[in-house]
């Protein structure tokens, strides 16, 4: 690895604020200053992480609730 990605590694901004994070920006309402924090403080592999971990669950939450309504009309 390069010197910049383990220096990004080593943020110390623990998995569930960024989880927080990704889940503000799934909903598109953080602002500009908590962006620039979260930009400047966020580990890049955890933020990976929770991105794929947000959109399964997001994913799997509108596969059960289409089921749900389907079931629901028959």
């Amino acid at each position: 690895m390069t010197k910049d990605i383990k220096e990004l590694a080593g943020r110390k901004l623990n998995f569930f604020q960024t989880m927080k994070a990704v889940a503000w920006g799934f909903f598109g309402v953080r602002k500009g200053k908590g962006y620039a924090d979260d930009i400047s403080s966020l580990n890049p592999v955890h933020l990976i992480i929770a991105g794929i971990i947000a959109a399964i669950v997001f994913v799997v939450g509108l596969v059960m609730i289409a089921r749900w309504f389907t079931g629901y009309l028959t």
